[in-house]
């Protein structure tokens, strides 16, 4: 089954397997950090969903829904 950083809960840590998008859209996630297999964590949800809070190489990143719909990730136990 496959997961996108917007199926997480506060609290999970994962790794990305896949990022769709092109162009300066996906240039962007790469340079942020956001590259397959890259782990990271959701730390917290904005009150109303968007955007979300993740922690990745040790600094916190904003990114909204859309763009996190656009991350596949293998979620870690």
């Amino acid at each position: 089954m496959k997961y996108t950083l917007n199926d997480l809960k506060p609290g999970d840590t994962c790794r990305i397997i896949k990022l769709i998008g092109q162009g300066g859209f996906r240039r962007r996630l790469m340079d942020l950090g956001l590259v397959k297999g890259a782990r990271l964590t959701l730390k917290k949800l904005a009150p109303l969903g968007d955007p979300i809070e993740i922690e990745v190489k040790g600094y916190s990143l904003s990114l909204r829904r859309a763009e996190a719909a656009k991350i596949y990730v293998e979620i870690l136990v």
